[in-house]
């Protein structure tokens, strides 16, 4: 009878702790100035936010840091033309790591470019050498409009990888293709990026946004083909793979399906939960926001223990307090 009220004590006090689990970091997220507002235009939904209102939604889901991870790659999109856009791409890194300066201990910055401008690599030393934008890089492959199919785009993104190692900088990317334009994504594309990309910065975190696709959400095959590639080297000890983290902001929503979420838990357990770090992305529109975002990955089929794993994870870049 003891054994049996034991075991029950045990299982009470293991739902009591995973129910009280938090992240120690939101490791993907995102502020707004007024002038990204200006660029997008009232169309995108996007509304200005800055760092007070971010830490108001941390301060909601009991999360103490975050890395604001800067969009002035928007301002080098092929899609749009922006006078001075140089300008303009330091101005929005200068106010991202500004931002970021208010809550010190709590917030870091991550300088950001569209990495096949001919500034890239000058706004990257730039950051190297400005308190503050030194922490790392963040390249969006999809707004870029990067092709990991042309040599001359593979070629350009060593150069900036090995910058970014050069100079101990962490690189987060959002490699999934540009959907819009439907360029080639997939397994294939994966390789390229493993086999000829990521041993030009052997140093560094290399931290894969949304597990590889885009959010919200995870129905996306080419994401998930790409991220099966990547979660296979990593379970078979490809020397490539070795500094790679996997951030999974926005691809859990409240209602994923069964097949998706146990595909989810398969790379998750492939990766090692060890290097899974929890991210919200951008908290606007019908993006959920800290809280509720790591509500909704809780209700993967993980181990309480898988939970507390991940919460508890600090990536490498993230500096002491």
């Amino acid at each position: 009878m003891h054994a049996i009220r034991a075991a029950v004590a045990a299982l009470l006090l293991a739902g009591a702790a995973h129910a009280q689990t938090v992240p120690a970091g939101d490791f993907h997220q995102h502020v707004f100035s007024a002038a990204d507002i200006a660029l997008t235009g009232p169309a995108s939904g996007l509304v200005t936010l800055d760092a007070g209102q971010l830490i108001a939604l941390l301060d909601a889901a009991g999360i103490r840091k975050a890395v604001l991870l800067s969009v002035a790659y928007m301002y080098g999109s092929p899609a749009r033309t922006v006078d001075d856009e140089y300008a303009q791409v330091r101005l929005e890194n200068d106010w991202t790591a500004a931002q970021a300066a208010r809550y010190p201990g709590r917030l870091i910055a991550f300088c950001s470019f569209n990495p096949l401008k001919d500034y890239a690599l000058a706004e990257l030393e730039r950051c190297a050498n400005k308190p503050g934008l030194d922490h790392g890089i963040k390249l969006h492959i999809g707004n870029s409009d990067v092709q990991l199919d042309d040599p001359a785009h593979v070629a350009r993104l060593r150069q900036v990888f090995a910058a970014a190692n050069a100079h101990g900088m962490a690189i987060v990317i959002h490699l999934r293709a540009n959907i819009g334009k439907r360029r080639p994504y997939g397994a294939a594309q994966a390789r390229i990026f493993l086999d000829q990309v990521m041993p030009a910065a052997p140093d560094v975190p290399v931290q894969v946004a949304h597990f590889a696709g885009s959010g919200p959400g995870y129905d996306d095959p080419a994401a998930q083909a790409a991220m099966g590639v990547l979660a296979a080297a990593v379970e078979n000890h490809d020397p490539h793979a070795y500094n790679l983290w996997f951030d999974v902001a926005s691809i859990v929503d409240s209602d994923i399906d069964p097949a998706t979420a146990a595909l989810l838990v398969k790379y998750i357990r492939q990766v090692g939960v060890g290097h899974v770090l929890y991210g919200t992305d951008s908290a606007q529109g019908a993006n959920l926001r800290p809280r509720e975002s790591w509500a909704a990955f809780r209700k993967l089929p993980l181990s309480p223990a898988e939970f507390a794993h991940i919460a508890a994870n600090v990536p490498p870049y993230f500096p002491d307090p």
